[in-house]
Order: structure tokens, then sequence, then C-alpha cells
């Protein structure tokens, strides 16, 4: 069905919202938030407090849900802002553990394979064989797929280290230089390609045995990096790239979240993968407690449809263990 809806001053947007039953208590706040934020992006966090109705699928007799032109009462447009912000200051702090882990990460596999070879991540012997034959779709490896990809961040790299080691020594760069060049993403995925002891041993200085599980948890890390990096609303999204939690029965808070399948596919398993790297890598650190005090600090709503900062996926104990 083709797009037809015409464009809309932010007055005229914010008309749209009073008559769908939105509460406008300040419109020259309401009208600033719209030109500098956008309907959209905030639309993102009014749309739980619009009502739904149970339709009928005609073809199939299915039932599904369908959000209505019309907000529970007493909601207000503030009640979306505070959202926003709330959302708005989760990802700046989660950015700053998948910092901490990200940089931590490079070490570990540049320390670890640098000791055998300083093109480690370039000489195919030292990773599984399975990602440097099995041909894509496109006739390329996986291996060869992030290698190129690798390429491509060096090269876009404007690190002054980058130009120095170019200036002075030309040719390929030693696995300790060109991690630093290597986004999140590219650790993910040559996490993956490493041989299973290599993989066993990173693993286990984060206290997962099982490099299958820690695998995941890098591939979910990197889903959680990327909708912070692109301003992606977090609070109560359903995460698509979701961790495992096999083999992690010794650890404590996990069986929080264990055969729990609505709390594994929320983020609050994410914060809480972070909360256990970043307490590994930074034993004194106060992120987690940060963290848990900008939760309890979940903006409180004037509407009816109230939400809370449990449709994170909070386990009812988390204060027990965080």
């Amino acid at each position: 069905m083709p797009y037809n809806r015409p464009w809309k001053s932010f007055a005229e947007q914010l008309e749209l919202l009073k008559s769908r039953d939105m509460v406008v208590t300040d419109e020259p706040a309401a009208l600033d938030y719209l030109g500098h934020v956008g309907y959209y992006r905030l639309s993102a966090y009014w749309y739980p407090f619009r009502k739904f109705e149970v339709v009928q699928d005609s073809k199939n007799d299915r039932l599904s849900t369908k959000a209505m032109d019309e907000f529970h009462p007493d909601t207000q447009f503030v009640d979306a802002v505070r959202l926003y912000l709330f959302d708005k200051q989760l990802r700046l702090q989660v950015m700053d553990a998948l910092e901490r882990i990200e940089v931590a990460l490079r070490v570990d596999i540049a320390h670890l394979l640098g000791k055998r070879s300083l093109f480690a991540h370039l000489e195919l012997d030292e990773l599984h064989p399975s990602f440097t034959r099995k041909k894509r779709g496109d006739g390329r490896t996986h291996f060869e797929q992030w290698q190129s990809k690798c390429q491509d961040l060096q090269r876009r790299s404007k690190e002054d280290f980058v130009k120095h080691y170019r200036a002075r020594h030309g040719g390929p760069l030693p696995i300790w230089v060109a991690v630093e060049t290597w986004d999140f993403g590219a650790v993910s995925q040559f996490f993956a390609m490493m041989k299973v002891k290599d993989q066993l041993i990173v693993a286990s200085r984060y206290g997962i045995q099982d490099w299958r599980t820690f695998q995941t948890w890098l591939r979910s890390l990197n889903y959680l990096r990327n909708l912070c990096a692109h301003h992606s609303r977090l609070w109560n999204r359903n995460v698509v790239d979701q961790p495992s939690l096999a083999g992690t029965d010794e650890i404590d808070w996990c069986r929080s979240f264990a055969g729990k399948n609505d709390l594994i596919a929320k983020p609050f398993l994410l914060l809480a993968i972070c909360r256990h790297m970043v307490k590994t890598i930074y034993p004194d650190t106060e992120w987690h407690s940060r963290l848990a005090l900008h939760l309890v600090a979940f903006p409180q709503q004037h509407s009816q449809r109230a939400l809370s900062v449990m449709d994170m996926g909070l386990p009812e104990d988390w204060r027990n263990w965080w």
C-alpha cells in the first residue's frame, strides 16, 4: 500500500496528538521537542500509552492486537518525553560499559594470539578451519569477508598510531595495532573465528566455561552497541540477537534468568552481562551502582496505562545480586 500521508507542521503534529486524547500541558515545550527530537523518534515512547484492540484476520481467523489512534486516559506528552530522556541516559551509561568491554577484549585477543605470531589475525593456521574454507553466497569465506571489513576500517582510521606505523613500516599491521582499528562487530566476529582452545582461554577469563555461550554474549553485546550508537530505543525493546545461558549454572545471577524466555528476550539481561564483564575487568568499578540508581529512578507517569522499569525484563530478585 503506497504511503500517502501528508507533511505536517510541528503545530499540526501537536494538534493530531491532542485529537487522540493526549494531554499537553506546556505547548511551547512540546513544540520544542517535536522540533528538535522529532515526531517519529518520540512516537516510540508514547506508543506503549496507546490503546490496543483485538482484531481477527478474515483469511485465517487468527487473533492479533492492533494499536488504535487513541491514548489511555490522562496520558501526557511529558510522559513520553520523560521516557525518552530516561532511555537516552540509559544508552549513555551502557556505552560507557561497552567501551570498557571492547577495549579489554582487544587486549585479550591481541595478547593471546600475538605471542604466537605478529600477524596471527591474517594467518589461516591460527583460525578455526570452518571459517577459512566454507564459502558464503558471494563466493568468499567468512574470513575473507571479515578481512575485507577490517581493511576498510584500517583505511578509514584517522588514528596517529596507524599513520605512524604505515609511514615507518608499511605493510600489514601487527595484531596488537590492528585490533585498535576494529569495532565491536569486528572483535565479535574474529572471536567466533578463533580456535576453540583460544576461545576457551578468553571466555574463562570472564568466568564462562562454554565458548559457544561466550560467542553469543559478544554477538548480543554488539547488537546492544549498535542500538546505542544509532540512538535507538532500548529500555523495553524485544532483543533480536539473544544471548545463551548454557553452561552458566555456577554463576549465581544467571539463575534468575534460566528458563525464563520472557526475561531473556528483554534488554536487562544484556545489562547484566555488561555488569558481569565490567566487574571482571575492573573489580572496584561502580558502574553497576550508577546504573542501578538510574533504573530505580524510572520516571513516573500521569497516564492510567502505567509503565514500569520491570518492563525491561528485570527479575524479581535483581536487587539481591546486582
